[in-house]
């Protein structure tokens, strides 16, 4: 039952907003009449086997990309026909298509440039990096790092301005089990701290311990968005994904 405490609460507008978002390329549908609701100040999966859209779907939310029609809201604005402004990209960070770094540069080095284009001091860069495990880096260029140092990197990119919203696309990838610990803590207290997180990953084992909400794609449409809880209660995660994402004759153990 609402209480008064309740009904005087301000509504919360959701971070992410789509509605009927369409695209296509050639004879393909990519995006088939997308819905998708990211509540804000909490970690959303997006889900699917390749080529469901998860990829498409970012690009367009950060503005890299426009769809044929239909709804987008990120952090109640939507894109221009060119693009989101300096001042919409600045209230979002995102890692995607891998991590795009400065090799030529130190840790410390490719995060000062993104420094002073937003604005960030160095004390900032110096907090980052001990968040993200390179304090010790030194002048070591980027181009030697391991794949797992370069993920850390390009995370520590996507938080220097601690932004609203994070958009991740596999961020797990080339980290260690340390690293995916890690992780998981530094995305689960951003979302804690009333910020929202939007992460795409196939290490369903990992999203059971990370995720508040999912949303499944299938073929360029979400066929599931809910709480993980209410999708695979007892932690199945992966059953329920394949079940809901391939055809009968696909799956582990068909005749």
């Amino acid at each position: 039952m609402a209480t008064d405490e309740d009904h005087a609460r301000p509504a919360v507008s959701p971070a992410v907003r789509c509605a009927d978002v369409r695209l296509r390329r050639g004879d393909t549908a990519v995006l088939d009449g997308l819905d998708l609701t990211v509540a804000a100040g909490r970690v959303h999966a997006l889900l699917g086997r390749n080529g469901a859209g998860k990829s498409t779907t970012f690009r367009i939310l950060l503005g890299l990309m426009q769809a044929d029609s239909g709804t987008i809201e990120v952090l109640g604005e939507s894109p221009s026909q060119s693009g989101r402004s300096t001042a919409a990209l600045e209230r979002i960070g995102a890692s995607i298509d891998g991590p795009a770094i400065y090799e030529r540069l130190s840790a410390f080095d490719h995060l000062l440039v993104h420094a002073r284009l937003t604005g960030v001091g160095r004390a900032r860069i110096e907090e980052v990096l001990d968040i993200v495990g390179l304090a010790g880096t030194g002048r070591k260029r980027a181009r030697h790092f391991s794949m797992g140092m370069k993920a850390r990197l390009a995370l520590g990119t996507a938080i220097l301005t601690e932004p609203e919203l994070l958009i991740l696309d596999e961020p797990q990838n080339g980290l260690d089990p340390q690293g995916i610990v890690e992780l998981r803590h530094l995305l689960r207290d951003y979302a804690a701290a009333g910020r929202t997180v939007l992460v795409s990953s196939h290490q369903l084992g990992e999203i059971v311990q990370l995720a508040d909400d999912i949303s499944v794609l299938v073929d360029g449409r979400c066929r599931y968005q809910g709480t993980l809880t209410d999708f695979a209660p007892a932690g199945q995660l992966e059953q329920m994904f394949l079940d809901l994402t391939l055809p009968d004759a696909a799956r582990p153990g068909a005749a």
